[in-house]
């Protein structure tokens, strides 16, 4: 899926520069779940952002399905990042006027897909999620548990390839944030999917199946656990509405300190 060399990302600051990204190298598995740990600051999203065609790295190759993003015109890039990588957003980046429905609609137009064939499968994928009830709400009528469901309905409508998500669960509480992880693990398993999660909760990262750290832009890995992650406690062919997550025993992140020389992580959405 997933092969990064020698990857460096700087920025420019004042008269100098700032390196976000220092020879990163990182394989990721078609199927995999990679979470991704550190302190603020440290490269984490930029990392998301490379991953997912936001951002180009200032060297190294990013190679996706053989193909280097790094390489490829604008164009191309965003004709991949339409067609085969789904995004998640700490804060939703739902369209406050527009209902759950044309949200996740919205993900269809770049695909040329017809009004009526995108409406069926954005009615789908908000029922996948448990929001079937809930079509014709907007945003502000929605919790914050409810608006990130029709967040991942946004994401896994177009039936990308790879889940890309940054902070999932960081605005919610503990029990709708152990729901909305339930129900991503339950997508994964049943659709295949390849995911790489950006999370500062411990809770979230163990249920993936390897855990990387970011530290002053370099990458390394914290957990490695071969074969799949812990079963969900739910039926899969519900979608949960409380779940106790039971991760296993995992070394504590927390002699990682922040180090505020690096630029604070953002992500854009394109």
């Amino acid at each position: 899926m997933y092969k990064l060399s020698a990857v460096t990302k700087n920025y420019q600051k004042g008269r100098g520069s700032v390196a976000a990204l220092r020879g990163v190298d990182l394989v990721v598995e078609d199927g995999e779940w990679l979470a991704i740990q550190g302190p603020t600051g440290q490269g984490k999203s930029t990392l998301l952002n490379i991953l997912g065609g936001l951002d180009r790295p200032t060297s190294g190759a990013v190679e996706f399905d053989g193909r280097d993003l790094a390489q490829l015109r604008e164009t191309q890039v965003t004709k991949v990042r339409a067609q085969s990588i789904g995004f998640v957003f700490q804060t939703f980046n739902l369209v406050p006027v527009l209902t759950a429905l044309e949200n996740v609609e919205a993900a269809l137009v770049p695909l040329h897909v017809s009004a009526a064939t995108r409406r069926q499968r954005a009615e789908m994928a908000l029922a996948a999620v448990g929001l079937g009830d809930r079509l014709r709400h907007v945003p502000g009528e929605l919790s914050g548990g409810q608006q990130q469901r029709v967040g991942i309905a946004r994401a896994l409508v177009k039936e990308p390839k790879v889940l890309l998500a940054d902070e999932p669960t960081g605005n919610l509480d503990e029990d709708t944030r152990d729901e909305i992880i339930v129900l991503l693990e339950t997508m994964w398993r049943e659709r295949g999917l390849t995911m790489v999660f950006v999370t500062h909760d411990s809770t979230v990262a163990r249920r993936a199946q390897r855990i990387g750290v970011m530290k002053n832009g370099r990458l390394g890995f914290k957990q490695s656990r071969l074969g799949p992650a812990p079963r969900v406690q739910a039926d899969p062919a519900q979608v949960p509405e409380r779940s106790s997550l039971q991760p296993p025993d995992l070394p504590d992140l927390s002699d990682l300190e922040d180090d505020d020389s690096e630029p604070a992580d953002t992500i854009t959405f394109d």
